[in-house]
């Protein structure tokens, strides 16, 4: 990749088609390689506890197991993967940061899912910290609002378990990589498409 052409401009204001043609070779084969960049960072989750009876990691890997073992569709077990991965970086908002990583290659329904998972999470604890256990009841009526019951209730709360079996992240790394290398929605997807 050091080889390839690289863009002339030193403000975007002054780039032009070849500038472009260059930054888009380097980015086409990078942009496909996200899920393993995604990997990376989930595995920066390995060890972290944050009180719990498994750390982080392991949270994980238990909701994606019980996801796949319950027969989900391989972007389902992805999601359900990858829903805390945010809790590196967003201790106040870490279903946000997932969400958004998660955007460009899930449904509508997948992606609000995780995005909300964590208020909907809160039903078992908020009381417990003084806040409304039932701030999720705003969203009653929704479309997605079951789905994200039932994904709260089937995998993601029962997800602590240290006696549980989960299977390891090396056997969700293809589900990953395939997921992550085509966005469903994005502005870029034409251009980041191969030509």
């Amino acid at each position: 990749m050091d080889d390839l052409p690289t863009a002339k401009f030193h403000t975007m204001t002054e780039g032009t088609q070849e500038d472009w043609d260059a930054i888009m070779t380097h980015m086409r084969p990078f942009a496909r390689t996200g899920g393993a960049r995604v990997l990376e960072h989930l595995r920066l989750l390995e060890g972290d506890c944050g009180g719990f009876a498994v750390d982080r990691l392991t949270h994980c890997l238990q909701t994606a197991t019980r996801a796949h073992r319950d027969g989900r569709d391989e972007d389902y077990v992805v999601m359900a993967l990858l829903h805390d991965i945010g809790d590196t970086l967003g201790a106040y908002n870490h279903p946000d940061i997932a969400a958004a990583i998660l955007k460009p290659f899930v449904s509508e329904e997948l992606h609000w899912i995780v995005q909300h998972h964590g208020l909907f999470q809160g039903y078992n604890f908020f009381h417990f910290l003084g806040l409304d256990r039932n701030v999720r009841d705003q969203f009653e009526g929704h479309p997605h609002y079951a789905a994200t019951a039932e994904f709260i209730e089937k995998y993601d709360c029962p997800a602590f378990d240290p006696e549980y079996d989960s299977l390891p992240l090396s056997f969700f790394e293809p589900m990953v990589m395939r997921l992550f290398e085509k966005p469903l929605n994005s502005v870029y997807k034409k251009a980041l498409a191969e030509t």
